[in-house]
């Protein structure tokens, strides 16, 4: 599920979106692009790709724990997403980083030009 994030204290106002990924060992939410390269989304409006609880970059390859945001591989080697706080009471998911707030759920653009891969993956 994408949702488009608030403005985060000291950004320039735009929107950004979250990503909230729901595996068996956790709940988590990331800001949804890619610490190698910014402008690059992990989900690009038809969910991100996950395998074995990692999220994969569409365009380098590079794999993100889905419950930690490391990555230990590809460009983004040693870098982390950005988390995003959430709390889950009872089955329910809540935003609660004071730096974000729900604006909708769905992406900032649904039909904007995003790079295209060059890893030529399927998922």
């Amino acid at each position: 599920m994408r949702f488009s994030g608030g403005k985060s204290s000291g950004s320039d106002g735009s929107e950004e979106e979250v990503i909230l990924v729901n595996l068996a060992d956790c709940v988590a939410a990331w800001k949804n692009f890619c610490q190698h390269e910014t402008d690059q989304r992990l989900d690009r409006g038809t969910g991100a790709a996950i395998r074995d609880g990692e999220l994969i970059c569409p365009k380098h390859g590079s794999m993100f724990d889905g419950c930690s945001g490391h990555c230990d591989n590809g460009k983004a080697a040693g870098s982390t997403l950005v988390e995003v706080e959430i709390t889950v009471e009872d089955g329910d998911v809540y935003l609660t980083d004071a730096k974000c707030r729900f604006v909708r759920e769905g992406g900032i653009d649904d039909g904007d030009d995003m790079p295209s891969s060059s890893s030529h993956l399927s998922f």
